[in-house]
């Protein structure tokens, strides 16, 4: 089983990105939640064969996944496809790119990345996670806007849900998981500044990647 991870800064963990630098596996994956779920499932279930790749590139919005899809999702042919994508997305309009309030340039771009996938492999299972964010009262207000996750984000997230219900993919809700924590005695202790996950917040996310994805090994 081929499991590729897309998605954005989340995603990306520092990995190294260059192609000759790919011999090299002690940084392939990054140090974000890809490496969590890498880890633990291939402790557990080193008889399976599992292959982890991590395409993610920090900075990201649908609109660069386009532009690199075919050589880094389609050309290497997954039989799983793990999208975080959106927090960008979301963010354009009080930094000064264009954003539709309906998300609706969001939702067309995603469809056409899903559909493409699926185009060449009928099979492909896809997981998408719902991106999020909370505000802490401490972040710099240049990284991070009210308006961003009270309005831009939602719809970001709404429309994310309704994707994968029409694509038939696995939706995996995170949003609700931060919030909890976002009321915690230390709230940077899971995002320090109201986007990036610390350690512990990327642990977060991996515990429900890790649910679904041993749904489908044990398949």
């Amino acid at each position: 089983m081929r499991i590729l991870f897309q998605g954005d800064s989340i995603t990306d963990g520092n990995r190294y990105k260059e192609i000759e630098s790919r011999w090299d596996k002690n940084h392939q994956i990054g140090h974000a939640y890809p490496y969590i779920v890498t880890g633990l499932l291939g402790l557990e279930y080193n008889d399976r064969g599992l292959e982890f790749i991590n395409r993610g590139v920090s900075g990201n919005r649908t609109e660069e996944l386009l532009e690199r899809w075919e050589n880094d999702t389609l050309l290497e042919k997954p039989d799983v496809l793990i999208m975080l994508i959106g927090t960008n997305d979301s963010r354009c309009g009080y930094a000064g790119c264009e954003y539709d309030g309906e998300a609706i340039g969001y939702r067309g771009r995603y469809e056409k990345l899903l559909q493409m996938a699926r185009e060449q492999n009928p099979k492909l299972k896809i997981i998408i996670l719902e991106p999020f964010a909370y505000i802490d009262d401490q972040a710099p207000q240049e990284n991070i806007s009210q308006d961003f996750v009270g309005r831009k984000l939602k719809n970001i997230q709404i429309a994310c849900g309704e994707i994968a219900e029409k694509q038939g993919a696995i939706f995996v809700p995170l949003q609700h998981l931060f919030d909890e924590r976002r009321h915690s005695p230390n709230p940077k202790y899971w995002i320090w500044d109201g986007v990036h996950p610390t350690e512990a917040g990327h642990a977060v996310i991996a515990n429900e990647v890790i649910k679904v994805l041993e749904n489908l090994i044990c398949e």
